[in-house]
């Protein structure tokens, strides 16, 4: 049986292969934690981010979009929290030099009981076939009800630890439960010490005028700071919303797992205000409209899962993780948070500014509430990639490695290819694709067999392939080959555009939305 982790391992190599992504100056030997967006990257990268955009600006009347500076005065930072308060606990291994998180290490760590129930499940349910009750499973047999309360007793403590800040507990976690360095495989730990995630820069022209400003570890706070000019000149009335996509940038110590934790990443994210008191019926509403989102793209309804915070940020009153199953775990993708007032009081007492709202139907005006859903694109692309990355076995003996993405999401919709380089199928595969880019990310390909080509496509995850044959030049028709099924039809050219329209554009998934 193949490890998840193997599985992994080829997913990297793959993304590399076929032009998803690159490591960052990769000819300088790279930059860690640092990733590039190859050609095919980028097209898939782009459609999420449209998937998500027009999800929010085109199907809610009431949320509008904004595109905020990366660098923004330094007091918003002082503001929000993040100068003061935005950090990590750190822990050495004094053997092999290295520093880590001490919450991913024990987070990891309650992982391991995760995937050895998993493991005990799988077995049992090919042990007993249809008839196997996975959730019976988990409560009546012995060793997964120990694993259970193992992991169930760290998370008790861990929980604790975090809400406390207690950095003594969670090194005693650490020390306790025998965790080891990855590289030196010692237990010779230091203290857990705080560690502000934010890069500094600055801005001027000389040193002694210059201005120490940050790169923004997030993309809410430029909403934020801009709230009265949305409301004012788009006339706004609450509840609304303002989106944004952007980049954010985190000096994250622990970062691995391929693009799923960076220290150069983008955010989608969405501010909601709301009325005062108002604020968890909005909650609901948007984190059921997420998970929506979220499954109507079809990667599996089980691969997703809530996960409430059991520690809340200080100015929160409610939490809650979408995550995905990675090949190595669940891990969050998304958040849905309750903000409360804290963002806009915090703006208006740092800048002296009156960021308040005057509401007519109330005849009052009150500082709005805020529920936030903030999804990183870079962890959303893994997670579709993932989940689309398949290895199958073929009749004859013959296999083949395909993508199967959304189709409105995959990189490239259509490969047009002639059947071979000579007698004017060239030029009429030619004449088909123009009519064709208009609406779709298309390809032409006449290099190799037929078949080669389509496990080229295949491995990119494209839809369709029209191959230009001799019967094209009689009768005006192709073949037309669907990427999940691999079975051929001839459709007529006049159809093509058509078809591939209804199979790829964004209408069907919105339908299922609202």
């Amino acid at each position: 049986m193949v490890s998840q982790e193997d599985v992994f391992k080829k997913l990297i190599a793959h993304s590399k292969e076929y032009g998803f992504v690159f490591p960052s100056s990769e000819i300088y030997d790279g930059l860690a934690a640092v990733y590039d967006y190859g050609q095919n990257g980028v097209e898939l990268k782009n459609n999420i981010k449209r998937y998500w955009w027009d999800s929010m600006t085109l199907l809610h009347e009431n949320v509008v979009g904004i595109d905020a500076a990366i660098f923004m005065h330094p007091t918003t930072w002082k503001a929000s929290g993040h100068v003061d308060a935005f950090n990590d606990p750190l822990i050495d291994n004094r053997d092999s030099k290295k520093r880590y998180r001490a919450d991913v290490l024990i987070e990891d760590l309650m992982s391991k009981y995760d995937e050895k129930i998993a493991r005990e499940v799988e077995k049992a349910a090919k042990r007993f076939g249809e008839t196997f009750d996975a959730a019976l499973f988990r409560t009546t047999s012995p060793r997964v009800v120990e694993y259970a309360a193992k992991r169930d007793a760290i998370h008790t403590r861990f929980s604790k630890a975090m809400h406390d800040n207690d950095l003594v507990e969670l090194r005693q976690i650490i020390l306790d439960y025998e965790v080891v360095c990855p590289v030196s495989g010692t237990k010779n730990w230091t203290d857990v010490r705080q560690f502000n995630l934010m890069f500094a820069t600055e801005i001027g022209s000389t040193a002694d005028g210059a201005t120490k400003i940050y790169l923004r570890p997030e993309t809410a706070q430029g909403i934020f700071v801009n709230f009265l000019n949305v409301q004012k000149t788009g006339r706004m009335k609450i509840p609304f919303g303002i989106a944004q996509i952007g980049k954010a940038f985190r000096n994250e110590i622990v970062a691995r797992q391929f693009i799923f934790r960076m220290r150069e990443f983008e955010q989608m994210e969405m501010q909601f205000f709301v009325r005062p008191g108002e604020e968890m019926r909005w909650f609901d509403h948007w984190k059921n409209f997420r998970m929506r989102w979220h499954k109507t793209l079809g990667l599996g309804d089980d691969k997703y899962r809530f996960h409430d915070h059991d520690k809340l940020a200080h100015y929160a009153n409610a939490a809650t993780d979408i995550e995905f199953e990675m090949p190595f775990g669940f891990r969050e993708v998304e958040g849905i948070h309750s903000r409360t007032d804290f963002d806009l009081q915090q703006h208006a007492t740092f800048s002296g500014k009156n960021i308040r709202y005057f509401d007519h139907e109330l005849n009052e005006s009150y500082v709005p509430y805020v529920i936030e859903t903030s999804i990183g694109v870079d962890r959303m692309f893994l997670s579709v990639l993932a989940a689309a990355y398949t290895e199958e076995s073929l009749e004859g003996g013959d296999s083949r490695v395909v993508l199967r993405f959304p189709e409105a999401l995959a990189p490239v919709k259509a490969c047009v290819m002639p059947l071979v380089k000579k007698d004017g199928l060239p030029e009429k595969a030619r004449e088909i694709m123009n009519s064709l880019k208009f609406g779709f990310k298309c390809v032409y390909d006449e290099k190799d067999s037929v078949g080669k080509r389509y496990r080229r496509q295949d491995a990119v995850g494209t839809p369709f392939c029209i191959t230009v044959d001799y019967q094209t030049m009689e009768d005006e028709s192709v073949t037309l080959r669907y990427r999940d099924s691999m079975q051929q039809e001839r459709i007529p050219i006049a159809q093509l555009f058509a078809v591939i329209d209804d199979a790829v554009n964004f209408k069907k998934l919105f339908k299922h939305l609202m």
